[in-house]
């Protein structure tokens, strides 16, 4: 019997890259997509993500969406609350781990580890320790399209913001700027790869600076102005 995963969804690439690899692996089950949505904005938190791409991404991937709406400002003790209750649901539906995409931050799975002792679920990490600069030319070896979406300009140039990731900017990064931004340095969405069953048409929207974080907005691109509708 395959073991039930939902893997934690944050609309980048590393996250899609996680269900990638999970479901290469026999063993495993892949039923669900878990996410929180900030429910004032209705947008994924740091990656900026508008609900319908949301959507979108999980019906590429053939997968139900785990949402989980947070109030606006959100503390730890909500937070905690909000996702106790989707772990007791998960193991009711005899769902058994929760899979994630981090790479290397000790102190960020320490505190998965925590949170899902005693919860009846294992926490997974697929990814972690992999060197992050191989990992990501394997993404786009593999055929990822993913936006960079949001940047800490005090960590990374602003200037790429609203641009797909690529070996261009992947040779271009500045020294001491992780390759697949684990410190914090940038977000993406991803819009295309070997995870989804057909790309997500996405659109640009307005580029804006929002508590010291540059953001580039991105639209569901409407039938009107996809050429392949036509």
């Amino acid at each position: 019997m395959k073991q039930k995963v939902l893997l934690s969804w944050s609309s980048g690439k590393d996250s899609a890259w996680t269900l990638h690899v999970l479901r290469q692996r026999d063993q495993v089950e892949v039923v669900g997509l878990l996410t929180t949505v900030n429910s004032h904005f209705q947008r994924v938190a740091m990656h900026g993500t508008r609900q319908a791409l949301l959507n979108a991404q999980a019906d590429a991937a053939r997968l139900p969406l785990w949402e989980v709406p947070l109030p606006w400002p959100c503390s730890n003790e909500a937070y905690e609350a909000a996702m106790s209750a989707v772990c007791d649901s998960a193991v009711g539906q005899g769902i058994s781990a929760i899979a994630f995409g981090d790479l290397f931050l000790a102190d960020v799975r320490r505190y998965r580890e925590d949170r899902l002792r005693n919860t009846g679920l294992e926490p997974l990490f697929p990814l972690w320790g992999r060197n992050t600069r191989e990992l990501l030319e394997e993404m786009l070896d593999g055929g990822v399209r993913a936006r960079i979406v949001c940047v800490d300009p005090s960590k990374f140039p602003s200037d790429f913001v609203g641009h797909d990731l690529s070996r261009e900017i992947l040779d271009s990064l500045p020294a001491g700027v992780d390759p697949c931004g684990e410190n914090g340095e940038f977000h993406t969405f991803a819009y295309a790869g070997p995870m989804f069953y057909e790309p997500i048409p996405i659109e640009d929207g307005e580029a804006v600076t929002r508590n010291g974080f540059v953001y580039a907005d991105l639209l569901l691109q409407s039938k009107a102005t996809n050429p392949e509708s036509s």
